[in-house]
């Protein structure tokens, strides 16, 4: 299954013609774009290796520029370390204002296909693997795709325990539904090879992203593979940046751009777009999307002269379609009752029909001996009867013919009937239903439950449905419904972010999909959520994040649930009208309401007697995505999109089709915000009583150490006295107060103004509590959390031996500051409060006389003395000392006595 390894004469020959089919344009002959003087005729290229080996002598990094028509194609240079080294082919394709390097044959040789992928200093390894048996026939594609962001290529590793990558984050997640929806539609039907993309980001240097990388090393590797894949995909993203499209912009232009969008295409058509912007118009994003699909047409053009060089041969003898007859016998066996059952209205009544239907279409082909009971499929021969012809078998007697020779005599064979597998019968009947569906919508200009192309199903809302939420909502539209739940909390609601990036990030807005099985009438899997679950939860995040009022206005991190209890189609887009009605519920100021639509296609109106024209259909239900060709989901308010989603299950769409969809997709968004303004009984638009309450307060920053403490001590003596949530005190001066109540809440914001308040010299503090009582004084609070010392000194304006004598903890005076040193401390006197200096405060005793102070007095210049005459006869040296002349020691002890 696997091919030769390419040798460097091989880029010498043209392109295999099994690779034509593949190749939308097919470039001329590689001799018809290499320089003339390093190639040789064409008739004599493959017999000559000299020219190899100059080409291997100057250079593996040879830029060739092939004429394809005006435009150049960049060419594809290949580099073959030794004789025993595996040769390795590279092109640099231009992308946006740089270029990113294709590098492939020299790594992961053993895959299908492997690719190298450098943008900048980001590299992103992709490569494609498939099983060596096919899997059972199904109507789903069996693809995977898993994409790594590996923490050692930001030269970082786990903070955790385990220091290995675990469990897919949401963005890796969000990353490989971006690499699937593209290439799904490009696979043929009938190819059931189970096939495997691994995808990791082994290099990553901060400014160039590697989601888009990823996409497009994706295609390549499934380009250069065995997959039977239709065409070539290329993936992209584009920013607005001052009112100016950049295809991928870095990080840093990220920053400031208007738009975030990441689309996928082939050369002609365009697969995948996905993003969000402000509130960006039709006509704007329409813009964007031009300019991707000219980004990645070049993509595409040079991946295609890259396959054409070193790509593998495709296995299309692998592609096992059910035979043509079964189409016919089931069309005839179905027929009437089939269009009866599409007709029903219910999805559950729909469904079951449809069932009831299939299962008698398969007795009735067993019946008739068309079904075999094992599943292998395509056409089975009756071993019996292949027995019975081997009998029938004659053989001619000896002498007639030559001896060992064996003539078969020929018998008349009648024509053997076909068996066909039931899951063939499953999949013919699947394709004949959708085929009826979309006849009956383009024909009958009527869809299954009645409507006609525009109209859009009925509405209906209700808020306050759950007394203790914070925020609730129920969303009706048809047959699919959502109840939204929202909850309001402080910082530590927040969700963290794991990046590539050496800093943590947070998020104070995040929703949170959930699809149980029971919204479709079914048994499944509960438990955590799947891929589908992170991406429609994200669509509906990414339109509601930029109606929310700015963390100033409204400091509460938001969390909303949205629980699909009903889902017949466009489950995420009902999650966002639903989750615009709790954040009014709740008490969110938001700027203005928005809703979400979801837009289906049928492309080709010929086959059902159209004019050729592709029918767009508003709000389409569960049946139309399956078997449409677009699930296009737009959500926005009347002047713009805040986001966008759209799927295609063809081989692509043009501009003029997505134009007229958008279109569309507007008015159905204007009628769905007008119905949502009915919505009975209506958002309360206040905060509700069990909602925490928060209070944001600024200090100087100097200050905030005294809010926390030293280990924390203070905040937490706070939480303990006043019972609030939690206090956020931040570097910047910011502190951020949550309560259950203002009672509590005004209590500890009373204590955080004392803490942080900046006394003046000469203030009077009355009635303040003495704290701790020192042998050189008294601590006294002045404020909740503030506290000053009072030296003994100032305590009396008599002389106090101890401040216990006087004072002890718990007792009240009134101080006055009159200092204020370099650290921020206070240093307080009751003494200068005192009328007269003599007069002692009455709370001190009379115990001090005049005999006391002369005799501390003297002591005082005792002690005085002693020092100075300690500290003299230090700096007198011993050999000064005999030296010292009568009058020098005359001194000495006239200075001692």
């Amino acid at each position: 299954m696997l091919a030769s390894p390419t040798t460097l004469h091989h880029l010498l020959l043209p392109a295999p013609p099994h690779l034509a089919f593949v190749l939308p344009h097919t470039a001329p002959p590689l001799h018809a774009w290499l320089p003339l003087s390093r190639v040789a005729p064409p008739r004599v290229a493959a017999l000559t290796h000299g020219s190899s080996r100059r080409m291997r002598r100057r250079g593996a990094r040879d830029k060739v520029v092939a004429a394809v028509g005006h435009e150049a194609v960049p060419a594809v240079a290949a580099e073959e370390a030794s004789s025993s080294g595996p040769t390795k082919f590279s092109v640099k394709i231009p992308v946006g204002d740089r270029h990113i390097l294709v590098e492939t044959g020299h790594i992961g040789r053993q895959a299908s296909g492997s690719v190298m992928v450098t943008d900048g200093e980001t590299i992103v390894y992709c490569s494609v693997c498939m099983a060596d048996t096919p899997s059972d026939p199904s109507d789903f594609f069996p693809m995977s795709v898993h994409y790594q962001e590996r923490l050692s290529a930001a030269g970082r590793t786990s903070g955790g325990f385990f220091k290995r990558e675990g469990r897919a984050k949401d963005h890796e997640v969000l990353v490989c539904r971006l690499i699937d929806r593209p290439l799904r539609p490009t696979m043929p039907k009938g190819f059931y090879y189970e096939t495997q993309i691994l995808s990791w980001v082994f290099s990553y240097d901060g400014l160039h992203s590697p989601d888009c990388v990823a996409v497009t090393a994706a295609g390549i590797a499934m380009a250069l593979s065995e997959v039977p894949n239709k065409q070539t995909i290329a993936g992209v993203r584009i920013g607005m940046i001052n009112d100016q499209f950049v295809v991928n912009p870095t990080t840093e232009q990220m920053e400031d751009s208007e738009l975030d969008l990441m689309m996928a295409g082939t050369d002609s058509a365009i697969l995948m777009i996905e993003g969000f912007c402000n509130f960006l118009t039709e006509e704007k994003l329409l813009q964007a999307v031009e300019t991707g699909q000219a980004a990645i047409r070049e993509i595409c053009k040079a991946i295609d002269v890259l396959v054409q060089t070193c790509g593998k041969k495709k296995m299309v003898e692998a592609i096992n379609l059910p035979p043509t007859e079964l189409y016919r016998h089931v069309e005839d066996l179905s027929g009437e009752e089939l269009v009866k059952a599409l007709q029903i209205k219910e999805k559950i009544l729909r469904r079951k029909a449809l069932s009831a239907l299939e299962e008698k279409v398969i007795m009735i082909l067993s019946e008739q001996g068309y079904v075999s009971k094992d599943e292998l499929s395509g056409t089975i021969e009756n071993l019996a009867d292949i027995v019975e012809e081997e009998d029938e078998d004659e053989v001619i007697e000896d002498g007639e013919v030559d001896e060992g020779d064996v003539h078969i005599k020929p018998v008349s064979r009648k024509p053997r009937r076909q068996l066909f597998s039931e899951v063939d019968v499953k999949l013919v009947f699947k394709e004949v239903s959708s085929k009826y569906l979309r006849r009956r919508i383009v024909e009958g200009e009527k869809r299954s439950d009645g409507r006609s192309a525009c109209e859009l199903r009925p509405i209906n809302s209700q808020c306050g449905i759950l007394p203790r939420a914070h925020g609730s909502a129920l969303f009706t539209r048809g047959e699919t419904q959502a109840l939204a739940v929202v909850t309001l909390g402080d910082y530590q609601m927040a969700q963290r972010i794991d990046t590539l990036v050496d800093t943590e990030e947070s998020k104070s807005f995040y929703l949170q999909y959930t699809f149980p099985p029971s919204s479709v009438g079914e048994v499944g899997r509960t438990g955590a959520p799947n891929r589908r679950e992170i991406g429609h939860g994200m669509l509906a995040e990414r339109a509601l994040e930029p109606i929310l009022p700015p963390e100033v206005d409204f400091p509460y991190t938001i969390r909303v649930e949205s629980t699909i209890t009903e889902s017949n189609g466009s489950s995420s887009m009902a999650s966002v009208c639903g989750g615009c009605l709790a954040l009014q519920d709740a008490g969110v100021p938001i700027k203005f309401p928005v809703a979400g639509i979801a837009m289906g296609l049928v492309l080709d109106t010929h086959e059902f007697g159209g004019d050729g024209t592709p029918l767009i259909l508003s709000d389409i239900t569960g049946s139309e995505d399956a078997s449409g060709d677009m699930d296009f989901k737009v959500a926005g308010n009347e002047h713009g999109i805040s986001a966008f989603q759209m799927d295609i299950k063809v081989v692509g769409i043009t501009l003029p089709v997505m134009e007229q969809a958008l279109l569309q997709a507007r008015d159905g968004r204007n009628h769905i915000l007008n119905e949502m303004l009915k919505c009975s009984p209506p958002p309360s638009k206040a905060l509700s009583p069990h909602a925490p309450v928060i209070h944001v307060m600024k200090v100087k920053p100097n200050k905030v150490n005294l809010i926390i403490g030293s280990g924390g001590r203070t905040i937490k003596s706070i939480l303990e006295e006043t019972g609030v949530y939690a206090i956020d005190a931040r570097d910047d001066g910011t502190v951020k107060i949550t309560a259950r109540d203002m009672k509590s809440l005004e209590k500890s914001k009373n204590i955080i103004t004392n803490l942080t308040m900046v006394p003046k010299v000469g203030e009077i503090f009355r009635n303040c509590e003495i704290k701790t009582v020192a042998p050189y004084g008294a601590f006294v609070e002045i404020a909740p959390g503030r506290e000053g010392l009072c030296h003994i000194s100032e305590l009396s304006s008599s002389w106090l031996a101890k401040a216990e004598d006087a004072y002890k903890v718990g007792d009240r005076i009134d101080v006055k500051l009159i200092e204020i040193n370099d650290k921020g401390q206070l240093r307080l006197s009751c003494k200068a409060l005192l009328p007269d200096s003599n007069q002692e405060p009455s709370s001190i005793k009379q115990q001090t006389s005049s005999s006391v102070k002369e005799k501390v007095v003297y002591k005082d210049d005792i002690i005085k003395m002693t020092t100075r005459r300690s500290r003299r006869k230090k700096e007198v040296e011993p050999s000064a000392a005999e030296n010292a002349t009568p009058k020098t020691l005359e001194n000495s002890t006239a200075d001692s006595a």
